[in-house]
């Protein structure tokens, strides 16, 4: 067996051999959901309670937690080198093992500064245990049917926010909030931390090699026009679908409609992302990579569109919540893919770490742009013609994103 630092190369290839960790998949769609639920979902249940029970300010709390994406996109580069190196075994242990000491300080916090000291140390948690690991892993491990196994694991964490809003609610309707966090923190750690010490012991491949790109090297891809391109398009949709998530109930109060019909809306668009990312494969398959990530981006900004022109009749407005979330969730998986379908899997984790930094950072900055920007633009409605704006200014960039490697071997659509 190797040590928890130091993970054995051997035969594995990716290729479907023995030497696949049959235990992983699931393991890493157990703690997705859980990672997810706990460290990200419960903060907006619990914040009210936070606010009420210590007075601190609720934007002041909230920039706390946004502060903890912040610091997730900026360690997503270093975590991403190592898990190239090392594989995701370690990397994601000890993660799991940051976000149970960051919920424990959290809980604890006799004061914002503390407080805030706990969600910077969560964001390293985030770093090591959200998404990015779990897709480098299944990448190199699964190719390369990696896009069935990262459809799969997304499905799954597209639960968390189903099974642990309400689990939070319930949890803080007979605890503090102090309390409730000190429970959480307790299901992080049973099922995480022993989750990804055993499920993902397995061998890690060695990189495969691609003649186009071996002397390219990960410094000179991610200095090149096409990367730096796809992350300029990414960043931009990035910061448009957060900030119309989180604007919609807002925009629909504004309209008239009641806070369970707003609420409502918003949901229903959790729907729509488990099922779009069903359909990810079948336009994978039709598509070349530039194609497709032209295609979705302005899905997006259609969508936005649609929010800002359509007043009702609510069923329309439920349809339009539906279709962006399904957009919302082939974007998870489109950008997953992204690197490997440009430049292979030899420096996925670091690429990607690299790939999600700024995108990251402006989904962490997009609730408070959009909420200053509605004030001088006069509402919410105005705020959704700008962010559709936005997203048409990421699809005109998506186009240029391709690399001559992707074009050559790319099917004519």
């Amino acid at each position: 067996m190797t040590s928890l630092g130091t993970p054995a190369r051997g035969a594995a290839t990716g290729t479907g051999d023995r030497s696949r960790p049959r235990a992983a998949l699931p393991a890493l769609c157990a703690t997705q959901v859980v990672s997810w639920g706990i460290v990200y979902y419960a903060f907006p249940v619990l914040n009210p309670q936070i606010t009420a029970a210590t007075g601190w300010p609720a934007g002041v709390t909230t920039a706390a937690f946004s502060l903890a994406l912040v610091v997730s996109a900026l360690a997503g580069i270093r975590v991403g080198r190592i898990l190239d190196q090392r594989g995701p075994r370690a990397v994601m242990t000890i993660g799991s093992v940051l976000g149970v000491t960051s919920l424990l300080i959290v809980s604890a916090a006799p004061n914002l500064v503390v407080f805030t000291a706990g969600w910077m140390l969560a964001g390293l948690a985030m770093a090591a245990t959200f998404y990015q690991p779990a897709f480098a892993a299944l990448t190199r491990w699964w190719a390369p049917d990696h896009v069935r196994a990262l459809t799969i694991v997304t499905l799954a964490g597209g639960l968390a926010s189903t099974v642990f809003a309400p689990l939070t609610a319930a949890l803080a309707d007979h605890l503090s909030w102090r309390h409730t966090y000190l429970v959480l923190a307790a299901i992080l750690a049973a099922v995480t931390i022993p989750a990804h010490a055993l499920a993902l012991r397995a061998p890690w491949p060695d990189a495969p090699t691609s003649p186009a790109h071996k002397a390219e090297g990960a410094e000179g891809v991610g200095r090149s026009r096409p990367f730096v391109l796809l992350a300029a398009a990414f960043t931009l949709s990035g910061f448009a679908m957060y900030a119309v998530v989180v604007a919609l109930v807002p925009l629909l109060l504004e309209r008239g409609y009641t806070t369970s019909q707003a609420a409502w809306a918003l949901g229903i668009g959790g729907a729509g992302q488990t099922l779009g990312r069903t359909l990810y494969a079948a336009l994978a398959r039709r598509t070349t990579p530039t194609a497709r990530t032209t295609i979705l981006i302005a899905l997006g900004g259609l969508t936005t569109s649609a929010f800002a022109a359509t007043p009702g009749p609510y069923v329309l407005l439920i349809a339009v919540s539906i279709v962006a979330g399904m957009v919302r969730g082939n974007l998870t998986l489109l950008q997953a893919t992204a690197i490997t379908d440009r430049w292979g899997a030899t420096h996925y984790g670091r690429l990607s770490g690299l790939l999600a930094a700024p995108a990251t950072t402006a989904a962490a900055l997009a609730p408070f742009a959009g909420a200053a920007l509605a004030v001088p633009l006069g509402g919410y409605e105005p705020l959704f013609v700008l962010l559709a704006i936005v997203s048409v200014a990421a699809a005109l960039i998506a186009p240029w994103t391709g690399t001559a490697a992707v074009r050559r071997r790319s099917p004519r659509l």
